[in-house]
Order: C-alpha cells, then sequence, then structure tokens
C-alpha cells in the first residue's frame, strides 16, 4: 500500500488511512495503519529498530480520511490531552439516503455500546453504560439517483468520540450512511462491496511540542460516491 503522508516532522505524523484498512491490529489479522507506519519508519530511518507509532483516535476500519499519529510517547499524552480538553476538532464528509429536513442541525444521544456484535445503538440517558454522543451536520447538497433515490451529502462536526458515533446518530435520524452494511437497511444484506461514504476530511489541534495550531484537510471529491457531488 503506497502511503499518503500529508504531514511528518519530529513528533507527529498526519496520513491518509484508506477505506477497509484497520487503525490498529484487530483479530482479522490484516495488516493495519500502526504496523504499515512503522515499517514505513523503518524504510526511511534504517537505523530505527523499534520505531514508536502511537495511536492517538480511531477510524472505524470501513471509514477512510485523515488521522494524526505520534512519533514519540510525549507527542502521544500531548494529542491525547487534546482530546480530553476537546480541543482536537475532526469534521466529516458523509452521503446519506435521504434528505434532511433541516439545513443545519446538531443531533443529540446516548449510546450504549454491544460489544458482542460491535455494534451501537440509542438508549435513553439512564440506561446502563449510557454515553452521551454529540455532533453537528450541516446540509450540502441532494441528489436523485436510480438505483438509490435521494442521496445527501452533508458535513459533520464531531463534539464526542463514541463507537460508531455518526453512522448511529445519523442512522438514528432516518439519514442511513450510504454502504453502510451495519446500520443502514439498503446495504446490510448486500454482497457485492461498497466503501461507505463516511470520510475523515478535517483534523485541527495544537502541535504538541510547538504548542501552535496545525490544521489539515483532505477531501473526498475523486473517489466514488463523494465524486457525483460538487465540493465548490
Amino acid at each position: 500500500m503506497e502511503l499518503n503522508i500529508i504531514h511528518e516532522d519530529k513528533h507527529i505524523i498526519v496520513t491518509e488511512k484508506p477505506s477497509g484498512v484497520p487503525s490498529q491490529s484487530d483479530k482479522t489479522g490484516a495488516k493495519d495503519m500502526i504496523t504499515i507506519l512503522k515499517e514505513y519508519l523503518k524504510s526511511k530511518y534504517p537505523n530505527a529498530k523499534n520505531p514508536y507509532i502511537g495511536l492517538v483516535h480511531r477510524l472505524d476500519r470501513p471509514v477512510g480520511g485523515l488521522m494524526v499519529f505520534a512519533k514519540t510517547k510525549e507527542a502521544n499524552a500531548k494529542l491525547s490531552e487534546e482530546i480530553r480538553t476537546k480541543r482536537l476538532k475532526k469534521e466529516y464528509y458523509a452521503i446519506v439516503c435521504g434528505k434532511p429536513e433541516k439545513e443545519r442541525e446538531e443531533l443529540r444521544n446516548y449510546l450504549k455500546r454491544i460489544g458482542s456484535i460491535n455494534m451501537s445503538k440509542v438508549v435513553t440517558k439512564n440506561a446502563k453504560r449510557a454515553k452521551e454522543a454529540i455532533l453537528e451536520y450541516e446540509f450540502i447538497d441532494s441528489i436523485e439517483t436510480d438505483e438509490y433515490g435521494v442521496l445527501s451529502l452533508l458535513k459533520i462536526k464531531l463534539k464526542t468520540g463514541r463507537h460508531h458515533q455518526i453512522r448511529v446518530q445519523l442512522s438514528n435520524a432516518n439519514m442511513p450512511i450510504w454502504g453502510d452494511k451495519k446500520y443502514n437497511k439498503t446495504f446490510a444484506k448486500m454482497r457485492k462491496f461498497t466503501p461507505i461514504a463516511l470520510w475523515a476530511s478535517l483534523i485541527s489541534f495544537n502541535h504538541p511540542k510547538k504548542k501552535t495550531p496545525y490544521t489539515f484537510t483532505l477531501n473526498p471529491e475523486n473517489r466514488y460516491p463523494f465524486n457525483l457531488f460538487s465540493f465548490q
């Protein structure tokens, strides 16, 4: 796999995670981003026998887009603090089936993770192990398709980081994501591969060493089905 490195310095690597590649090792044994980045560093710096790559945050395996990884334990701790204090910001593009009623809306739900089936569901506030999930979406455009009916492009600002959060909340709001085989009934029984139309397009944080704000963007306009829409 050819890496798309967006930024690299002594402390961090910002890179594209392709759809279908795990963020970290899982039970499938498929090569993950941490392994790929360690191999990249070993190749680039032959004297580095065991280079450090710290996982700061995750993207679901089917989801592609921007991720930041730490190259030192100190950077990992600083970036983890950025997440804890909600200074690290993430934005996504999603294509959903249907059209939202509102141009912009904040969705607030309580989610419970079901580990046995690797899914989450919306529950009441008082439910056991319930965690609050907050996101804000902005409607960009809609198109009519022969196969899937109306599809809409949304920009999403993630305000919390819960398991499958965007996928669950949009499905609960009757806007399931195109290609999502877990939370979109249209795709649940499809045998053919369809890349989920969810893309991490922006990440913003304070650099762990320089303390200055860094923002990176990577839009999916050349990837299907995002290429059905205009990003201008």
